[in-house]
């Protein structure tokens, strides 16, 4: 019987930074042999991973392979299968970002954000739900902005909420077989891909996030973890978008519209007086 707290094999894209290497390495200390799956192999952290194995059994193997090229994503799913065995957690962390109004936003950049995100999100799903046996779990990340707008998110949110819906569906198709799902939903975690975002972040964007508050990564992973092993549907770690979670889920549109169109408003009209 598989044990998704203690898997014995864990797939896991993005896992060379941020939350896919964090989870990673919390897998790797419960035990687990690790495939990780990314655009790039960095040895030195692969070989920190390498390392935390506790036992000769573990295995700790890395394929450059990008979530949006779905052949050879289920290649590397093949070969990984073949190196470490069956995954019994499956989680997609690869996920990118270019935040800009809408209306200045580039067509290619939009496309390409919702192609890693949400078709990234749909290949690892097809590569490796294949390979999973009954009591085993499949979570893709998605974020508190698959459920909350937020100003200059249009790609991102779009790809985002699309990640919901998905996994949605496929909870539905997956639980005849045995098979569960997770939807991650952090809201801001300290990780380079944030740092890289926060250099040109739009104003409005940074206040509308301080409602759901940012998380550094030992935090967000203690959350994300604890709804794993709890079998969550929806995870979302972090006291504050907990709260930003439940009231856009229970409170009218009209009470958080108001509430964030006063805010976009105000953060407006400073930037104006500058």
């Amino acid at each position: 019987m598989i044990d998704t707290r203690k898997p014995r094999t864990a797939f896991i894209t993005g896992g060379m930074s941020g939350l896919g290497k964090a989870l990673a390495s919390e897998y790797i200390s419960r035990g687990a042999s690790v495939a990780i799956f990314d655009m790039a192999i960095n040895d030195e952290v692969l070989q920190e991973l390498q390392a935390a194995a506790s036992n000769s059994g573990q295995q700790v193997q890395a394929y450059v392979v990008s979530v949006t090229e779905a052949e050879a994503l289920n290649e590397a799913v093949g070969k990984a299968v073949a190196a470490v065995g069956k995954p019994e957690l499956a989680i997609n962390c690869a996920g990118i970002q270019r935040a800009d109004p809408f209306d200045v936003q580039s067509q290619a950049d939009f496309e390409l954000v919702v192609q890693v995100n949400l078709f990234g999100s749909r290949n690892f799903a097809a590569a490796v739900v294949p390979h999973m046996e009954s009591g085993a779990r499949l979570a893709l990340v998605a974020s508190m902005a698959g459920f909350t707008a937020n100003y200059s998110y249009a790609a991102y949110s779009a790809s985002k909420f699309s990640v919901i819906g998905l996994g949605r569906v496929l909870r539905l198709e997956l639980k005849p077989k045995g098979i569960e799902v997770s939807m991650i939903c952090p809201p801001e975690v300290d990780t380079p891909m944030v740092t890289e975002e926060a250099k040109n972040m739009h104003p409005v964007s940074r206040t509308l996030k301080d409602l759901a508050g940012t998380l550094d990564i030992d935090t967000a992973i203690s959350g994300i973890l604890s709804g794993l092993d709890a079998g969550k549907l929806i995870i979302v770690p972090g006291l504050k978008a907990k709260i930003t979670y439940f009231t856009n889920r229970y409170l009218p549109d009209f009470v958080m519209n108001g509430v964030v169109d006063r805010i976009v408003v105000s953060v407006l009209n400073k930037m104006e007086k500058k």
